[in-house]
């Protein structure tokens, strides 16, 4: 994240981020209060969520509305973008960093799971771009949909990689049909991101063998940070990035597998 009041930008425009209480969406809420956006962000954790936009506010100096939401619930999720749009005077860009994984490999993992997978990953960042379309439509503004690697090179689970791939492809096919009302809709696709707390975290402090032959996936020798993602997704909503639209933009470090446990 970066550090300073503000950065370059235009002061005034309005970020929606989905899951912005820690991890990427917090690092990206930092990029873009420091590039001179006022932000709402949505998570499911009230507390962890209001001393993030706090610590925001304190930094920045910047309009942050927060609001606890768990997106796949349709009702809270239009609740939260329309309330960000009323307090923030409009919406200028959103990005829908909530993502996740339910059940294990083909034969484990139930019906339930995969319903749940494509609920988080499609269906969630459909509907945000839905509800935030009108706004965006006297904006002209931009919207950016987290993906992942999984969702173009080959790694397991299967519900997660099938659904990131459709992410990818909402992005395009989105970004063709909303591009005659002058909104941009692009993908990134981060790699396997380093942060404290989280998966690859763990597997460095308990497995640091295993974490040490997977670094070899990353030409560079490194996972990639949150701020390596979210300084990507700050030029996408910028207007440096006008003539980008219907990308997948990989943030990945050159990554091959996706995953430290095979293919």
């Amino acid at each position: 994240m970066e550090t300073g009041r503000t950065g370059p930008g235009i002061p005034g425009r309005a970020a929606v981020i989905t899951g912005a209480s820690r991890g990427l969406g917090l690092a990206t809420a930092g990029q873009l209060a420091f590039e001179g956006w006022d932000l709402a962000l949505c998570a499911r954790g009230g507390e962890q969520l209001e001393r993030a936009a706090q610590g925001l506010r304190e930094r920045y100096g910047r309009r942050v509305y927060a609001r606890s939401a768990d997106v796949t619930d349709t009702a809270a999720l239009d609740g939260f973008i329309d309330s960000a749009a009323d307090r923030l005077g409009g919406v200028d860009a959103l990005v829908t960093c909530v993502g996740g994984a339910f059940g294990g490999g083909l034969a484990e993992a139930s019906a339930e799971d995969w319903a749940d997978t494509y609920r988080i990953n499609v269906e969630h960042p459909a509907r945000a771009v839905r509800t935030a379309l009108p706004y965006l439509r006297r904006s002209g503004g931009r919207v950016v949909l987290v993906a992942s690697i999984s969702g173009w090179k080959p790694g397991p689970p299967a519900q997660y990689a099938a659904a990131k791939a459709g992410q990818i492809h909402l992005a395009a096919t989105l970004a063709r049909e909303l591009g005659p009302d002058g909104v941009r809709v692009n993908a990134v696709s981060p790699g396997s991101m380093l942060i404290p707390g989280k998966g690859w975290d763990r597997l460095r402090k308990e497995h640091p063998e295993r974490y040490r032959v997977f670094e070899r996936e990353f030409p560079g020798g490194e996972l990639v940070s949150p701020e390596d993602v979210a300084a990507v997704i700050a030029f996408l909503v910028s207007d440096r990035a006008r003539a980008v639209n219907g990308a997948n933009i990989p943030v990945d470090g050159g990554q091959n597998a996706p995953s430290a446990y095979g293919y």
